[in-house]
């Protein structure tokens, strides 16, 4: 991997002004060295949030290929996608990615540990699935083995039995929304008011639409994958559009084997 932009990373030696192999050497990062490119930003003020989504597309706009992400990843790819999951809170995924990906309890790892510590976070991070409809298995081991509670993000309208259910399984029920709409906005605030600051959504789509045009994304992870896969397959963000395009700009940039590392913020401070 190596960085193209900005182009000292910070593996750079304060001594030498270069890393082990300089600044641009395609080499493998440390586990460390990912975490200190991605660390959320230290100055917030407390229990204000800041929402990064993660996502990779294809060369022709594809999020998915036959459904599920993993077909356009690769092994950098996932090694971003678990340090990202180490820094974070919370990760934030919709009812339909949770069925379709398969999600399981985040888990604890070793190589974090310290760090995690060292922020007051716990060994792992939440899990929050938002769904409206409460279609969730609550038999499964994301709700019933996880080393933090999982939080079900709902309406205040959602069935009142599907909403029992999901207490009896062990999970935190957030209410963020009226009838069994969620609001984006409310969803990210009522999280940070537990203090679940450092989010990280991984969509579905649909879900990072809604965030979006709620204008409460601040960052976007996209890993912009060398392949072409034509046919029908959804963007990275779906659902109704914004009135005006929202500029984000690119902070960092990294390469490894023809997969771009993109990584954008909503301002340029």
């Amino acid at each position: 991997m190596r960085s193209l932009f900005p182009v000292t990373d910070l593996t750079t030696s304060s001594s030498t002004g270069e890393g082990p192999s300089g600044p641009l050497a395609d080499r493998e990062w440390s586990l460390d060295e990912l975490a200190d490119a991605y660390a959320y930003p230290a100055d917030l003020p407390a229990k204000t949030p800041w929402l990064r989504a993660n996502m990779v597309s294809t060369l022709d706009g594809a999020a998915q290929h036959d459904g599920r992400s993993q077909p356009i990843s690769c092994a950098a790819d996932m090694r971003i996608f678990g340090t990202l999951r180490a820094l974070a809170d919370v990760v934030i995924a919709g009812a339909e990615t949770v069925r379709l990906e398969g999600y399981r309890p985040a888990r604890a790892r070793e190589a974090f540990a310290a760090r995690r510590a060292a922020a007051g976070q716990g060994p792992a991070p939440a899990v929050a699935v938002v769904t409206g409809s409460m279609d969730l298995d609550f038999s499964l081991p994301l709700f019933t083995e996880p080393l933090v509670p999982t939080l079900v993000v709902t309406g205040a309208g959602a069935s009142a039995d599907r909403i029992a259910a999901a207490r009896k399984a062990g999970a935190e029920v957030v209410i963020a929304g009226d009838g069994t709409r969620v609001d984006p906005a409310r969803a990210v605030r009522e999280l940070a008011d537990r203090g679940l600051t450092r989010q990280l959504t991984e969509g579905g789509p649909r879900l990072l639409g809604q965030f979006v045009a709620g204008g409460v994304l601040d960052e976007l992870c996209l890993t912009v994958s060398p392949m072409l896969t034509a046919g029908d397959a959804q963007r990275i963000a779906g659902g109704p559009g914004v009135a005006v395009p929202e500029r984000f700009f690119l902070t960092s940039l990294l390469e490894e084997a023809g997969f771009l590392f993109t990584r954008y913020r909503r301002t340029d401070g």
